[in-house]
């Protein structure tokens, strides 16, 4: 089976039979309401309530845990193989059953309105890889209009109600990513449009040296969210370019410049972030590690810059995989993978 990109083209599309047997998909989640992961009164968002943090996480989980189900099956389509077909119309059916139920039309928060973005993101993503391989398109009008509903909503959020530092921060790079999906496989344009514009003004707010004001302020996190940035502003960059529309050169360069600053500040063990937040990095006092699921943006950045030094990076890590950018990357990315 041919294997198909990043931009998915129709010609991969299959014929045949619908699948028979599906598992079924879990239960929708309608509703989502929660608080901030973080202690009260911490305007920089960079001190984490451990007991906050753990409700956000179990509300977050049944979605999250589809999602990666859905990557995982998208993965093997890609692959292709024998059951490649089957799998796309299993994993189109199971999104169907979400949309049906109008999942997460509910948000009952701003928390959770501000960070839904990234859920709607790899729904939509695992539906636009499917999509062209499968045989049973008899929901696709009812899992493109609920995707749509849910993307006009993050749009009107975004514009009415996120604060203003959130308006340049990771989440509207996540919220931008999942409207760049859902504008195209609904054909909606200003949804396209819209999701260029928000990596844009993301991008512009760099500075000089290429961090992120929003996000290098925040404490011990700064350097993380910096990272987190990455993996939706460069995705969006490399589909745009693919497409005719390139935005990697406004704003002097700026995408290679914030990518350049997370690497260098890394291999700097986080004085640079210091500089800015105050705090030693997560990454070095023990918090956490950098993750590979951190880095999966790297074929898509070594699609647009080919001859960046962060090729070596790339190379000696095993996978690089993100299950809200759809998956494994090297699939999408990297026609030798």
């Amino acid at each position: 089976m041919k294997r198909c990109l990043a931009l998915i083209p129709m010609c991969c599309a299959l014929a045949g039979p619908a699948l028979a047997n599906c598992a079924a998909a879990p239960d929708p989640v309608i509703s989502l309401d929660y608080g901030s992961r973080y202690q009260d009164g911490d305007s920089s968002r960079s001190t984490l309530d451990e007991d906050s943090n753990a409700a956000v996480n179990d509300a977050l989980r049944p979605v999250d845990d589809f999602i990666r189900d859905l990557a995982s099956a998208s993965d093997d389509v890609l692959r292709g193989g024998a059951k490649a077909q089957e799998t796309a119309d299993c994993v189109i059916a199971q999104i169907a059953d979400w949309a049906r139920a109008d999942a997460l039309s509910d948000l009952g928060s701003f928390t959770a309105r501000l960070s839904v973005g990234a859920r709607i993101s790899g729904i939509a993503e695992a539906y636009r890889q499917v999509r062209p391989f499968a045989s049973d398109l008899s929901a696709a009008t009812t899992i493109e209009d609920w995707l749509h509903a849910r993307a006009t909503e993050q749009l009107a959020f975004w514009e009415k109600e996120a604060t203003t530092g959130a308006r340049v921060g990771n989440l509207r790079g996540w919220a931008a990513l999942a409207l760049l999906n859902v504008g195209e496989v609904t054909g909606d344009d200003a949804l396209v449009a819209w999701a260029s514009a928000s990596a844009v003004r993301i991008l512009c707010t760099a500075r000089a040296d290429g961090s992120l004001p929003q996000e290098t302020k925040r404490g011990a996190y700064g350097l993380h969210y910096q990272f987190h940035a990455l993996s939706p502003l460069t995705t969006i960059a490399a589909r745009l370019d693919g497409v005719g529309r390139p935005i990697t050169g406004l704003c002097g360069d700026a995408l290679q410049r914030v990518v350049a600053y997370a690497f260098a500040d890394y291999d700097a063990g986080g004085a640079l972030t210091k500089g800015y937040s105050g705090k030693d990095q997560s990454y070095f006092d023990g918090t956490e590690s950098l993750e590979p699921h951190e880095l999966a943006f790297l074929p898509a950045y070594l699609r647009l810059f080919p001859g960046s030094p962060l090729v070596t990076r790339a190379n000696a890590l095993e996978t690089l995989s993100n299950s809200k950018l759809g998956g494994n990357q090297r699939l999408l990315w990297d026609p030798e993978s």
